[in-house]
């Protein structure tokens, strides 16, 4: 589903831009949503919309030539990477279940979740949190 495209300056420019545009979205979203030591509904919703929207574009314009030669890099790895690389995580495991690899896709949603909240804890335990 997914490949691994070459690292030009063209393209870490459209990632770079992409990226910006992501992260002033998300903050926009964060801060719009925003509500401290409560339920984190501005996390969960960029996590959705994210996913939703790395599907539909990716159902819709793969095999377009524009999004193959830029499209992606600009999209993507840079708008919604910089929104939230759960989109990422949630494309590769569908990918893996598309491929009828069940278990690969059980185990990565699990150690991603487990893993990635203990590491999360263990920092902030290493920094004195």
């Amino acid at each position: 589903m997914t490949t691994m495209l070459p690292m030009t300056a063209a393209a870490a420019l459209l990632v770079a831009l992409g990226g910006a545009c992501g992260a002033l979205a998300r903050f926009g979203i964060a801060t719009w949503f925003a509500t401290p030591g409560r339920f984190p509904w501005a996390t969960l919703f960029i996590n959705i919309a994210g996913s939703f929207a790395i599907g539909l574009l990716w159902g819709v314009c793969q095999q377009q030539a524009w999004f193959e030669q830029w499209g992606r890099y600009l999209l993507v790895t840079g708008l919604l990477g910089g929104f939230t690389t759960f989109s990422a995580f949630s494309l590769e495991t569908v990918a893996l279940i598309d491929a009828g690899r069940y278990l690969p896709a059980g185990a990565y949603v699990l150690s991603s979740a487990l893993v990635c909240v203990a590491a999360a804890w263990l920092g902030l335990r290493l920094a004195g949190y």
